[in-house]
């Protein structure tokens, strides 16, 4: 008789998803005064740092850019229209489709957001070289596991 040895979970500080989990938390701790000031939150922030890359975009593209479900991603959409940042309009090409374009107040927010990427690199003391660095393992890691999902592709 063998004695079955038990599936434990590993130590939280030994789980790579937790310390990329928590790494998050605490970037977006450095980021919310910051973002407070902007009157942004963190989502919301993501939302225009897409639209900022390119602007007039569906929402299913801004959804899968950021890994996100349309539905999650419309209340945002419609607090960030009520601010004034972007405009929704229906795709006269395809009526199904909306699509998302920075106001001249949500582009001009763009200049004054630069401040979150300092805050990083001081907040953590690392080099920018190093945080890029990260950054991209990160991503290939991301990258790797969204290839193993059916169904998924990694939002870039």
């Amino acid at each position: 008789m063998t004695k079955e040895k038990p599936n434990n979970p590993v130590p939280l500080d030994d789980q790579l998803c937790y310390a990329i989990y928590s790494a998050g938390m605490a970037i977006q701790r450095v980021y919310k005064p910051l973002l407070d000031g902007l009157g942004l939150t963190y989502p919301q922030y993501l939302v225009l740092n897409v639209l900022w890359r390119d602007n007039e975009q569906t929402v299913g593209g801004i959804a899968e850019k950021l890994a996100l479900e349309s539905s999650t991603l419309t209340p945002l959409l419609k607090r960030l229209e009520a601010s004034g940042l972007v405009r929704r309009t229906r795709n006269p090409e395809n009526e199904r489709q909306v699509v998302v374009a920075l106001t001249d107040q949500g582009r001009a927010l763009r200049s004054r957001a630069g401040c979150l990427g300092e805050a990083l690199l001081t907040a953590s003391g690392q080099s920018a070289q190093h945080l890029s660095d990260l950054n991209r393992d990160v991503r290939e890691l991301r990258d790797a596991i969204y290839t193993q999902m059916i169904g998924w592709t990694s939002p870039t």
